[in-house]
């Protein structure tokens, strides 16, 4: 791993000392960022803007050049690899990400090939390897997918508007099928992310989105399962490594998550961050969790909810203060630096 001039974010993930909470935002580039819009005016789209890897430097590091981070995610989409299966991603204005190919049958699941990911995702690689460079360790560069069972959920409705009828029938219909999808899925991902560790990447998150869809006996077998192996897998070919594992409405299975030994549970907003904290004790670290939504709230509201936040988890290190979602498109960039600010200023008693 490269050396780190700030590696408050490594260090809190390992629960040592540091010498105030680390933060950085989940979709911390994006459209809520003028400059962002203007680098993908540019690119003339979306998924020209995450294929072309100096554009996805360039809208990697712009959030840091406005803010004080402790850490960059490279620009890319969970997407990526079911794209480079041949499902055909598209992105339709109002819609969002849709497949020309989704998944309908046993028999598309058994064409599958894993991609390569210096060869079919070579584009991600060599963005990490330049934003890396650029970045000359000044803060860790994280790098991300899409859990297995949050990449099925996309490949069997064919987009993301959806009431998700096709993949709660084909979980109960045709389970052998979708077992055969994750088992394919669970080996890309962790190809994918062992990459993205080699070519540079200090830190490694998997976004669970859809988990929080599924009743206990179905996340577990479904999702967690899956989730796990890759943990495993990572832990065995880049040990260095940490892992952030990040379901949507995960709060009732935090046990279970910690039981896969990753590095740091992501947390959503409906939970609270020392009732978290007590359920898992020091086994990992947490991230989280102030509600996006809070950021339309005025400054001395947002400094507030920043502190309940800091004054719940309480002390010592082993959190890493963040959004329970990712930031939305029409928040005020203003009212990130009041949350980035807070950060600062409310979490040093605490260390």
């Amino acid at each position: 791993m490269t050396s780190l001039k700030n590696d408050r974010l490594i260090r809190a993930i390992r629960k040592q000392a540091i010498d105030r909470t680390p933060v950085w935002i989940m979709r911390q580039a994006g459209r809520y960022l003028p400059e962002y819009r203007e680098t993908r005016r540019q690119a003339g789209d979306f998924l020209t803007l995450c294929r072309t890897p100096e554009l996805a430097c360039e809208v990697t590091l712009q959030p840091l050049r406005r803010y004080d981070l402790d850490a960059a995610i490279i620009f890319s989409d969970i997407l990526v690899i079911p794209d480079a299966m041949g499902l055909g991603l598209r992105m339709e204005e109002s819609v969002g990400p849709v497949f020309e190919n989704p998944i309908t049958s046993g028999s598309d699941i058994r064409k599958l090939a894993l991609p390569d990911p210096e060869d079919d995702l070579g584009y991600v690689m060599d963005a990490v390897r330049t934003t890396v460079n650029s970045l000359d360790g000044s803060v860790p560069l994280i790098g991300f997918s899409g859990s297995p069972w949050t990449l099925a959920v996309y490949m069997i409705e064919g987009r993301s508007k959806t009431d998700f009828a096709k993949i709660l029938n084909f979980a109960k219909t045709r389970t052998e099928d979708l077992h055969q999808l994750l088992e394919i899925l669970t080996l890309s991902v962790a190809e994918y992310l062992t990459a993205k560790a080699r070519a540079g990447v200090s830190a490694l998150m998997i976004f669970d989105t859809w988990g929080g869809l599924l009743d206990t006996p179905q996340y577990l077998n479904l999702s967690l399962r899956y989730m796990q192996r890759i943990v495993e897998e990572l832990s065995a070919q880049v040990p260095e490594i940490p892992t952030i594992l990040f379901s949507k409405g995960g709060g009732k299975w935090l046990e279970n998550i910690a039981d896969t030994k990753c590095s740091a549970i992501g947390i959503d907003w409906t939970v609270d961050i020392g009732d978290a904290r007590q359920r898992v004790g020091d086994r990992v670290a947490l991230q989280g969790n102030l509600d996006p939504d809070s950021l339309r709230l005025s400054e001395d509201q947002i400094e507030q909810q920043v502190a309940g936040i800091l004054e719940s988890f309480g002390y010592g290190s082993g959190h890493i203060f963040n959004l329970g979602h990712g930031i939305k498109p029409d928040i005020d960039p203003e009212k990130v630096s009041v949350m980035i600010n807070a950060v600062a200023n409310y979490s040093k008693r605490y260390h």
